[in-house]
């Protein structure tokens, strides 16, 4: 049994963690491992939102980016999802990541003015995008098996072996190198100012953001059959509430998206992406909200039931991040696109 934090990153605890005493997790779990050369990663999020069918330009668009992705300095991992949003526009997010900050950079200016620059102004959708690019002190990982990465684990150097700190509330702050001796509390609120027809939002330090994914690819019939009628309905329920009722209890938004492949068209795989006032906001809705009580019953039953045969894969990615290490950006979406649904315009 390992600990979820490799030796590189282990200090000193001036926090207390809350594994219990004697502690065994009842099921086996892993995290990524990065070469300890790694100091900081990149997480990238672009975004397009129309409101009916897509258009040529939203089509070109997706093309293009596709390109960059595949240009000089792009990304080593990136993936693509579609969801639609609570103001009913459809959104499709592409996602990439980067071990080294030194390429993003010299990739992200020409990128972000053909996303976000007055290029798109006439295109008749909405464009955003949302960086983070925490240390690796900032954030953690999470994965029920082994065999096929997802997100930023696609990066790593290794995968761990079976790791303590999971199933007990707590096991994700836990998980957290940082959080050995930092609260993650958060400082501040985030506000937007205008940048021509651009909107930015100005962050806060201690944001949280949560990738959480579900992919059944390899589930035979009847296991497919049990995850989307007994499961899947109920974790769609409880990213509904936070797609539309999150901001009062800290989630700014929500988005529960499907996977699409290379041709656009859905996978047998899905996640949830949200961003958090907070790392306890979003403990908070985990531990006792009614929605993620029966989100986590169903998962256990289901889970419990099938023991190790299940072939359903679940992961997830949480990070912690300051100000400095995150970027929004928002041209022609609708108020309640991101960041922009939790803040007030300066001007």
């Amino acid at each position: 049994m390992e600990s979820a934090i490799p030796t590189h990153l282990r200090t000193a605890r001036t926090k207390d963690a809350r594994t219990p005493k004697n502690y065994q997790p009842p099921y086996p779990s892993f995290v990524a491992r990065h070469a300890p050369g790694v100091k900081r990663v990149v997480m990238a999020y672009f975004g397009i939102q129309y409101r009916d069918a897509p258009t040529q330009a939203s089509r070109g668009a997706l093309d293009w980016l596709a390109s960059r992705f595949a240009g000089s300095n792009g990304p080593t991992h990136w993936d693509r999802a579609q969801y639609v949003d609570k103001a009913r526009f459809t959104n499709v997010v592409s996602v990439a990541y980067w071990d080294d900050p030194k390429l993003f950079d010299a990739w992200f200016e020409a990128a972000r003015e053909g996303w976000t620059g007055d290029v798109r102004t006439k295109d008749n959708a909405g464009f955003f995008i949302e960086v983070l690019r925490p240390a690796v002190e900032s954030y953690e990982t999470l994965f029920s098996s082994l065999g096929r990465p997802e997100g930023i684990a696609v990066l790593a150097d290794d995968m761990s072996g079976e790791v303590q700190e999971h199933a007990y509330w707590g096991g994700m702050r836990d998980r957290i190198p940082l959080s050995q001796s930092d609260d993650l509390a958060p400082r501040d609120n985030p506000r937007i100012v205008r940048q021509g027809s651009r909107l930015q939002v100005v962050p806060q330090d201690n944001i949280c953001m949560i990738r959480s994914g579900q992919d059944w690819t390899d589930t035979d019939d009847a296991e497919r059959r049990m995850y989307l009628n007994d499961v899947e309905p109920v974790l769609r329920a409880g990213m509904d509430f936070l797609r539309d009722e999150g901001p009062a209890i800290g989630c700014f938004t929500n988005r529960y998206m499907r996977v699409l492949d290379a041709h656009g068209n859905a996978t047998e795989k899905s996640y949830g992406q949200s961003w958090w006032h907070s790392l306890e906001a979003l403990e908070r809705w985990a531990e006792s909200h009614p929605t993620h009580v029966r989100i986590f019953g169903a998962a256990m039953k289901y889970l419990s039931t099938l023991g190790p045969a299940a072939k359903l894969r679940l992961y997830h990615e949480v990070s912690v991040a300051s100000a400095e290490e995150q970027f929004f950006e928002y041209l022609n979406c609708h108020e309640q696109t991101g960041l922009l649904n939790a803040v007030e315009l300066v001007a």
